[in-house]
């Protein structure tokens, strides 16, 4: 079976030296970089983080990319608010994530990785067209760059999501599995969705949660091995599927407590790896 790495969550500033000193010193390899702020994403910006990555070690993964507007993280104003799905907003939010194509391109990552939004289940609804239509764009954008587009998962069901990818027919599409996300949006066990997604994987956020309680709010994130998801599992099963990247702890919350937990799930997946 494949051996995987670990990576952190981390986000990209205006001082990535510093970002990715705090990586090495946890003794993690890898890093997912990600932002908000679409000024941010500056060419002099790009060549700092590359000579970062460079004098650190750390290699950097993927590029997550957050776009302007709302983003509300529940069931009723998320599906109006978040990713590609909604029309109010999804031509500017084209317009960032070609923005960050380019500067993957720069700090030399392969993976620019997003949330879609809730994609409709319905494939007859227009609005389900529409955002095949969005994602098929974007991903014309990266494959000229030579990278891949990765849907993050959580906001629609495993299958779902591998309808989207058979219709929008490019051969540069990828999935970063959440298998928080899957719990805490309602939508599937991970470690089936592991099998269903198989080879399209090629980042994993290792971060752990529960599943809803309630039809409104999602379910609650937890430190790693605190939550439903079965890591060993779950590890197992991506070697199974041939999946040799990296796990990548995320921890969404701030202040002392964030690092401590990123040091425990360190400790608990280095004898999974």
């Amino acid at each position: 079976m494949s051996t995987l790495q670990l990576g952190v969550f981390v986000p990209l500033t205006e001082d990535p030296r510093a970002e990715l000193n705090k990586v090495q010193e946890l003794g993690i390899p890898t890093c997912q970089l990600s932002f908000w702020d679409p000024d941010i994403l500056s060419d002099e910006l790009a060549y700092k983080v590359k000579a970062a990555s460079e004098e650190t070690g750390v290699t950097i993964t993927s590029l997550w990319a957050g776009w302007p507007g709302p983003a509300v993280w529940d069931f009723y104003l998320g599906p109006v608010t978040l990713g590609l799905v909604p029309p109010a907003y999804r031509a500017e939010r084209l317009g960032i994530l070609k923005r960050a194509a380019h500067f993957a391109a720069l700090i030399e990552t392969e993976n620019l990785t997003t949330h879609v939004g809730f994609i409709p289940e319905n494939p007859g609804e227009q609005l389900y067209r529409e955002v095949v239509a969005a994602v098929r764009e974007i991903a014309i954008c990266c494959r000229q760059y030579g990278q891949y587009f990765c849907f993050e998962t959580g906001q629609e069901t495993p299958i779902t999501l591998m309808r989207t990818i058979s219709d929008v027919g490019m051969d540069n599409l990828g999935i970063n599995l959440d298998p928080a996300n899957l719990l805490m949006y309602g939508k599937a066990n991970p470690v089936d969705a592991v099998e269903i997604f198989g080879s399209y994987i090629r980042g994993v956020h290792a971060k752990d949660g529960e599943y809803p309680s309630c039809g409104r709010n999602l379910g609650p994130e937890k430190p790693l091995g605190q939550g439903r998801v079965n890591f060993p599992l779950l590890v197992k099963k991506l070697k199974e599927v041939g999946y040799t990247g990296a796990l990548t702890i995320e921890r969404e919350i701030t202040g002392p407590q964030q690092l401590a937990d990123i040091q425990l799930a360190r400790d608990l997946l280095l004898p999974l790896l």
